[in-house]
């Protein structure tokens, strides 16, 4: 396969050329593989003009044109699914069944939500009158993805964004562009002129698309820092607004587990894709009871998993995504050791030049060390003890974020007492990183504003009209 494949954007259902590209670097070498365009200003004005001009004829198919549309662009994945995936791997690092995961998983939720709709709901129904409420799309859309999901969280604006009527311009990382772009291209005979733009560029453009006055709705998924800076730009304007943003999620770890069941699904609950996942486990409160026997299986774990190049065959956790997320993690790391902390480092990385990182424990740091208290979104994770449930919860609590959590104990209506304290969009009972199309998926606090995925999810994408019908003729 040839990862330097001739890559452009789409705008208007059609490949657009610029005069200045970007390079695409292979996280696991630290090399530049591939070239994609850079979208300035004039692409985002094209793109936003193409997403106007298609939208009235994209509303008027109706939720059964736009699904079966919809559903023909899932299924068009399929045959390059594992074109894709080495794509992705390419780009993102992720070793490759677990990206084919990504790109499977791609195609079925958007055949999920293409089968959900928003039908009219009955307000009242009295012997004068009906008031209905119906669910109009809100315009052209502008998605914002970032790079450690890069084809999962862009079909979570796409899906729902086209099913309600609405158009879109989307802007993958430029760390991670090459899958997207590969999709738009596959789409380009199926979803009409316009309807579904890609359009890829440097840091600049994400500031231009959230000033530009063409979108309705900004959907953005980051860093928290960034999305208070998306809230400000679409508050000119009153623009709706989604935004995923950071986590430092907590588990509590109750002494009734069972170490050697629960050990590797907690493991990989906090490691999988080397860490960078907003919902992963970045603190675990582990009862004193248990705390050695499972901070050692945990070391056990770490010390035989295969860190290395997502290509190779049994490669568990690859590198880093980028550059300055690898430094922010390394950093952390060393203020750690600077801090005097006990640190667990888990298997030996390839010394490749890639953005590799040792799955790393902290041995029971103190609760305001910046290994605690910041995300780290890499495979740094703080095991800390507890011994009273009140305690445990004020601590997990302590936190700006409020992502998602997790409660494990065999004593499941303890769980569930314990899980509706934590001041999380998501609490798992006994698990962890589970999420599905109809389930609707938020943050608290710092986390985010707004719903992904479910009925309240797609509703995020349109705006209600209320009409009253009176029952009587007009005199």
């Amino acid at each position: 396969m040839d990862f330097s494949a001739h890559y452009t954007l789409t705008i208007n259902g059609k490949p657009v050329e610029t005069a200045t590209q970007m390079d695409v670097v292979n996280p696991a070498t630290g090399q530049a593989f591939a070239k994609v365009p850079v979208a300035g200003q004039a692409e985002l004005d094209a793109a936003v003009d193409a997403a106007k001009a298609a939208l009235p004829a994209w509303k008027a198919l109706g939720w059964e044109g736009r699904r079966e549309k919809l559903i023909a662009a899932a299924r068009a994945i399929e045959p390059h699914s594992e074109e894709l995936a080495r794509l992705f791997v390419m780009e993102q690092g992720r070793p490759y069944d677990m990206a084919k995961g990504e790109v499977d998983l791609g195609a079925y939720w958007i055949k999920a939500v293409a089968r959900q709709d928003l039908s009219d709901d009955v307000v009242e129904d009295s012997d004068t009158r009906k008031v209905i409420v119906r669910h109009e799309p809100l315009g052209v859309v502008a998605a914002i993805v970032p790079w450690n999901f890069p084809v999962l969280l862009a079909i979570w604006k796409i899906a729902p964004a086209l099913i309600a009527g609405n158009t879109m311009v989307l802007k993958p990382s430029p760390f991670t562009p090459l899958c997207t772009l590969r999709l738009a291209e596959l789409w380009r005979d199926i979803l009409p002129a316009g309807v579904f733009n890609v359009i890829s560029g440097e840091n600049e453009l994400g500031p231009m698309m959230t000033a530009h006055p063409g979108f309705a709705k900004i959907s953005f998924t980051g860093s928290t820092a960034t999305g208070k800076r998306v809230m400000e730009a679409a508050s000119r304007d009153l623009r709706r607004i989604t935004l995923e943003l950071g986590g430092n999620d907590a588990a509590i770890i109750m002494p009734d587990v069972d170490v050697a069941k629960v050990a590797q699904k907690l493991f990989f609950g906090a490691f999988y894709n080397s860490a960078q996942i907003c919902i992963a486990t970045k603190r675990m409160y582990i009862h004193e009871d248990i705390y050695d026997e499972l901070r050692d299986e945990l070391f056990r774990l770490a010390r035989e998993a295969v860190v290395g190049d997502g290509l190779q065959q049994g490669t568990m956790f690859g590198p880093i995504q980028n550059r300055p997320q690898f430094d922010r993690v390394m950093s952390l790391i060393a203020g750690a050791r600077e801090q005097g902390l006990t640190l667990l480092e888990g298997s030996a990385v390839p010394d490749t030049g890639g953005y590799f990182i040792p799955i790393t424990l902290v041995d029971n740091p103190p609760e305001d060390a910046p290994v605690v208290t910041e995300e780290a979104f890499g495979p740094v994770l703080p095991l800390l003890k507890f011994s009273d449930v009140d305690d445990v919860v004020a601590r997990a609590n302590n936190s700006e974020y409020g992502l998602a959590g997790a409660v494990w104990s065999d004593d499941v209506d303890q769980a569930f007492e314990i899980a509706n304290r934590l001041e999380t969009g998501t609490v798992w009972i006994n698990d962890n990183l589970q999420n599905a199309p109809h389930i609707p998926f938020a943050g608290a606090k710092q986390s985010g504003y707004g719903v992904e995925n479910g009925a309240e999810g797609l509703r995020e994408f349109t705006w209600p009209r209320t009409v009253f019908i009176p029952k009587a003729k007009a005199r």
